[in-house]
């Protein structure tokens, strides 16, 4: 299965102090790469309302473009989709109060295609797991997409979960084995094999693409070797990849100023896609000036909407009358009604279409870019099944 990384899109769930054991979920049979990626998405897309919600969708092309294949390929997302119901979960942990507690579930209880948006469901046990961060931890989607091997997708799953512990623990060789889906493979029963054709290579690459670096170690019982265990560190080169899943927000002096005065993660984040790291620090910089400021983060907002320092200062805002105005509070109310996942592929699909001023344009304004007011308009009417429709 997949674990992806933090709080929803972006960040890390940051385990506490967990004295008994951290529990595991293993995934048996085997998932593809693909298979991998997709089960990410869709518990990215619903670990918000995970435990609140029983059914869950995202929209078909979102969906494909997050995991990288052609939308129009209908047959290879639902054979993926298909594997991920046929495909069991299971996990063998210790209650609150310290009990052996076992359990088994399909990954996904259902799924379905209707109207080009996917609905899925977990089961409730499952779903209770997923989105206890003691248990399972989510994965990074910046990360995930740099991993070419399946087999490297999963040893990386199931060693980051326990990052902060330092070791995944002994684990038996067939338990290891069927973590990497070889389980009913005769050649990987040979220690030689399995570990020329899959630890090697799947430690390389977690070590190359990801922001930690995996040492394996292994237990004999004479010339045997029985158990496996993985050392896992921070990667010191790769760790900025922990931090961000979109345009490298997080790594600019925008961001730690806003983040400085009290401004959230997501906040900020918002801000400076939606405005461009220009505008928002002049805005700082004119809050930074004015005396008597109680609430840097309210006052800081009003600026940024209302345009304090800048030509329209003070302005009450229009009525939106024009057909463009009812254009921009359209589009803005599609991207509001779209899940973090979701928006960040949005971004990603439109941007892909881009080049030149244009692509300078919305990476400095997002959806208000008015270079691109024609093409975002267009974009959103053909992902709305309602389309733009002016009074």
């Amino acid at each position: 299965m997949a674990q992806m990384d933090r709080e929803r899109l972006t960040g890390s769930l940051r385990r506490g102090a967990v004295k008994k054991h951290v529990a595991a979920i293993h995934v048996s049979g085997k998932l593809t790469l693909l298979q991998r990626k997709l089960s990410n998405v869709l518990l990215l897309n619903a670990y918000d309302t995970l435990t609140t919600s029983r059914r869950h969708q995202i929209d078909a092309r979102t969906l494909c473009m997050m995991i990288g294949y052609n939308s129009n390929d209908s047959d290879t997302l639902k054979d993926s989709l298909r594997g991920l119901v046929e495909t069991t979960a299971e996990w063998d942990m210790l209650d609150e109060e310290g009990r052996p507690e076992w359990g088994v579930s399909s990954l996904l209880s259902y799924a379905k295609l209707k109207g080009g948006v996917c609905e899925y469901a977990y089961s409730d046990a499952l779903a209770e797991k997923l989105h206890d961060p003691k248990v399972f931890a989510l994965i990074n989607l910046n990360i995930q997409r740099r991993f070419t091997s399946g087999h490297a997708l999963a040893l990386y799953e199931n060693c980051y979960r326990f990052v902060r512990t330092g070791s995944t623990g002994w684990w038996s060789l067939d338990l290891f084995r069927r973590l990497m889906g070889v389980a009913d493979s005769a050649y990987y029963e040979s220690y030689k094999h399995l570990n020329a054709k899959i630890i090697k290579p799947a430690v390389a690459e977690v070590n190359k693409t990801s922001n930690i670096i995996v040492t394996p170690e292994v237990r004999k019982m004479g010339r045997q070797v029985t158990d496996i265990r993985f050392l896992i560190e921070e990667n010191p080169q790769l760790a900025i990849l922990d931090l961000d899943d979109g345009e490298g927000i997080r790594t600019g002096p925008v961001y730690a100023r806003l983040r400085a005065l009290g401004v959230s993660d997501r906040l900020a984040r918002q801000w400076i896609a939606n405005h461009g790291e220009d505008y928002v620090a002049q805005k700082v910089n004119y809050v930074a000036g004015q005396a008597g400021v109680r609430n840097t983060v309210s006052y800081l907002t009003a600026a940024l909407k209302a345009d304090y320092g800048g030509a329209g200062e003070a302005q009450p805002e229009a009525p939106v009358t024009s057909e463009r105005a009812k254009r921009l509070a359209w589009v803005k109310a599609q991207v509001d009604a779209r899940s973090p996942t979701q928006r960040d592929a949005d971004k990603r699909m439109f941007l892909s279409r881009l080049d030149g001023a244009a692509r300078e344009d919305f990476e400095r304004h997002g959806w208000m870019s008015a270079l691109n007011a024609e093409a975002i308009v267009a974009f959103w009417v053909d992902l709305s099944p309602e389309g733009f429709e002016p009074e």
